[in-house]
């Protein structure tokens, strides 16, 4: 008797090393073979080939962000270890140096704010506060169109103030406007659906420049000013600075997307019925989301009254509303409730961040490669606004291949700042800093720029061709609007 034929198990398929991955080994083994020029130390130049793997890495998005700053990490700790010392080159700096240095961005005020950020906003998420605001604030607008698209900006400012996170923002914005498109009747595929999502999505970068809390990359900024000016830029100034642009902004990208994705119709019955619905369905204020609220109101008044009426920082005043957050009985939430709403994988990202910018301060790889620049591209000869107009395309053109803000925050703004550190001439270098920092937050092209535009995109109410329609539009406005704020508003504030 014949045995039973046995199917053979399907072979597993061979893991391949990514592309990117090895592209980035590449590179760095390239630099690190190059000849060692005179005025860089043999510290620098490795730094210089760990930041081409760095971007590499992150442009490619080989691997995960966290997995990268894993990377780096160990990169830094073997291969400075292995170099010389800057001020005694016959000593080797040694592994524990090395990774001491790729860990001094943990220890910096700027992680523990964005770590704190990232309490706050899970507290938003836990209580359902967030919610709360969006839905009140699209119920006082109204339903037309318009007020539609008016609402969905108004719902990302106010929300840009009481949670210090873009993706968080997006994550609680994006299903309430979902719901108010399904109970409106309208097609996910319509102009009007379409014009509500990018709305959200590029409101939500157009208001990173506006509030410093608002995004994680404006918190690595503030780090770097501290790491390598020595000085800071407060929120209230931030929020000077930033929110005329971002409010002329809002209204640019309204009138963009109604021109170009005009809506079916001026007026969806029923809209405002689906809205009053949804907060009835929530029930009255709850008494975690009513201290929640004070919490946020008294953080608010802090921020923006730092070194005005009291000398107390950002990150010392968000840590003392964490302490009530958390407390027994009188808080909002318990470390339970916290573990699983935050992303631990961002602290570790941004540290990491922080200690690449300043490692390469460190061995004067950011000073070298900043002269660098100066001598070849003629920035010396230019004045403030021509600097910023420089480097501000500069940063939008790069920022098409990063995913990130953050990590291409990381990458190119120590650079940067080592370039304004190199020029001549008297200008305001943290000021200047700042404005950079503000065109960081350009994630207007690509859908993949940024983690907000991916989560409206999830929707599937627009196409990337439309998005980058609108998108092109906003960043070419919003480029210009920001030479000519360098010119007049933020000239006579002493920023440039």
């Amino acid at each position: 008797m014949n045995a039973p034929a046995t199917t053979p198990e399907p072979t597993p398929a061979k893991l391949k090393l990514p592309l990117g991955l090895v592209i980035a080994v590449l590179v760095m083994v390239g630099i690190l073979l190059l000849p060692l020029p005179p005025d860089l130390p043999v510290a620098g130049h490795r730094m210089l080939a760990i930041l081409a793997f760095a971007v590499v890495v992150w442009i490619t998005e080989a691997v995960s962000y966290e997995a990268s700053a894993i990377m780096i990490t160990s990169l830094m700790a073997f291969l400075i270890g292995m170099a010389p010392m800057l001020d005694d080159p016959s000593r080797l700096y040694g592994t524990s140096a090395g990774i001491t240095m790729a860990l001094t961005g943990f220890s910096n005020a700027a992680l523990a704010l964005v770590a704190g950020a990232l309490f706050i906003a899970a507290a938003m998420t836990h209580t359902g506060l967030d919610r709360r605001i969006a839905l009140v604030t699209l119920s006082k607008i109204g339903t037309s169109t318009r007020r539609i698209l008016l609402g969905a900006i108004a719902v990302t400012i106010l929300l840009s103030l009481v949670v210090p996170s873009a993706t968080a923002r997006s994550a609680c914005v994006v299903p309430i406007m979902m719901g108010v498109i399904l109970a409106f009747g309208v097609d996910k595929r319509s102009n009007i659906a379409a014009g509500i999502m990018i709305v959200v999505a590029q409101g939500t970068s157009i208001w990173n420049v506006g509030i410093q809390t608002a995004a994680a990359q404006n918190l690595l900024t503030v780090g770097f000013m501290d790491k390598m000016l020595g000085a800071r830029v407060s929120w209230i100034d931030w929020l000077i600075a930033g929110a005329p642009w971002a409010i002329i902004m809002s209204a640019v990208l309204l009138f963009v997307v109604l021109k170009m994705l005009p809506p079916e119709s001026d007026s969806i019955p029923g809209g405002k019925e689906a809205v009053e619905q949804s907060l009835i369905a929530l029930g009255p204020m709850t008494a975690p989301q009513k201290r929640l609220m004070a919490v946020s109101v008294a953080l608010l008044l802090a921020w923006a009254t730092e070194g005005k009426l009291h000398s107390f920082d950002t990150t010392s005043t968000t840590y003392a509303g964490l302490v009530f957050l958390l407390l027994p009985r009188y808080g909002v939430m318990t470390w339970k409730d916290v573990q699983s709403r935050i992303p631990w994988g961002t602290v570790i990202v941004f540290g990491v961040g922080i200690s690449l910018g300043t490692a390469l301060l460190t061995t004067q790889a950011g000073q070298w490669l900043g002269g660098q620049v100066v001598q070849n591209t003629g920035l010396d000869q230019v004045g403030p606004l021509g600097i910023f107009a420089i480097l501000g395309a500069f940063l939008i053109l790069i920022h098409l291949g990063f995913a990130s803000a953050t990590a291409l925050t990381s990458a190119l703004l120590p650079i940067l700042i080592a370039v304004l550190q190199t020029l001549p001439g008297e200008f305001n270098r943290l000021g200047m800093t700042m404005l950079l920092g503000f065109v960081v937050s350009y994630g207007f092209i690509l859908p993949i720029n940024a983690p907000q535009n991916m989560v409206c995109l999830g929707t599937q109410t627009f196409t990337a061709k439309q998005f980058a329609k609108v998108g092109l539009i906003v960043t070419a406005v919003g480029y210009v609007l920001m030479l000519g704020f360098g010119a007049t508003y933020w000239k006579w504030l002493g920023l440039m």
